[in-house]
């Protein structure tokens, strides 16, 4: 059953300035920033009026983000009763999984040929980053270093359209990883599997990087899926 704001108990939103922005990306940006750290909850209903309100806004800016929330996939409108969050469904994640797992594979294929040695040197020093994270259960550090080891693939492939498109969808994606990632008892993961990647870009075999790109986003989409569909049962996994 959806739920409306009123019932979540949440702290009301905080608008962050940001002089380099207009009134109307700022408060897009909130709002979307509240939905995937899971502050706005899925199944949350999105009030107009009450989000203006906490945001010190009028409901024109509110609207629009509203609707463009909606274009991303994060908030569904429902016919005659409003705007919700959209729930996380399974389905979403192992659909958007199996298009990752694929553009992550040929990310990593070009990567072993385009790589520089400073490019490879900061995706080890970027694992390590991530693996000390684990050890001390950091989550927010988990996230952030994963994301940091990723992007520093992105670029080292050599390829900004492939870039732009997997970029689209880890931001689909950032929700689930948060509630992923908190949902996780055993943060002691398979840790060889960013070291798998690296190792296939630094002998230059294409072959290994994609395969062991592939084989780390398949094994973290089992894990997510687990942990979406029965958050009691946590896995043990690693984020992605």
């Amino acid at each position: 059953m959806m739920k409306s704001n009123q019932d979540t108990g949440r702290k009301p939103l905080v608008l962050n300035p940001d002089s380099c922005k207009s009134l109307r990306e700022i408060v897009f940006e909130t709002i979307r920033s509240a939905i995937v750290q899971g502050e706005l909850k899925p199944g949350e209903r999105l009030m107009e009026v009450q989000l203006a309100d906490e945001l010190g806004v009028s409901r024109t800016p509110v609207r629009e983000s509203i609707r463009k929330l909606e274009l991303e996939g994060l908030v569904k409108m429902v016919p005659r009763k409003g705007a919700y969050v959209t729930p996380m469904s399974s389905t979403d994640l192992v659909e958007m999984m199996e298009i990752r797992g694929a553009l992550e594979g040929l990310v990593a294929r070009l990567a072993a040929v385009n790589a520089t040695e400073e490019e490879i040197q900061a995706l080890r020093e970027s694992n390590d980053g991530f693996e000390n994270a684990i050890g001390e259960s950091d989550y927010d550090g988990i996230i952030d270093d994963d994301i940091e080891f990723h992007e520093i693939l992105y670029k080292a492939c050599g390829n900004g359209r492939l870039r732009s498109m997997i970029h689209s969808l880890r931001e689909q994606m950032l929700r689930m990883r948060v509630e992923y990632v908190h949902n996780v008892t055993d943060m002691h993961p398979l840790r060889g599997q960013h070291r798998a990647i690296i190792e296939g870009i630094e002998n230059r075999d294409p072959e290994a990087a994609e395969l062991a790109a592939k084989a780390h986003i398949d094994t973290t989409k089992d894990d997510m899926v687990a942990v979406l569909e029965n958050p009691l049962q946590k896995s043990s996994d690693q984020p992605s």
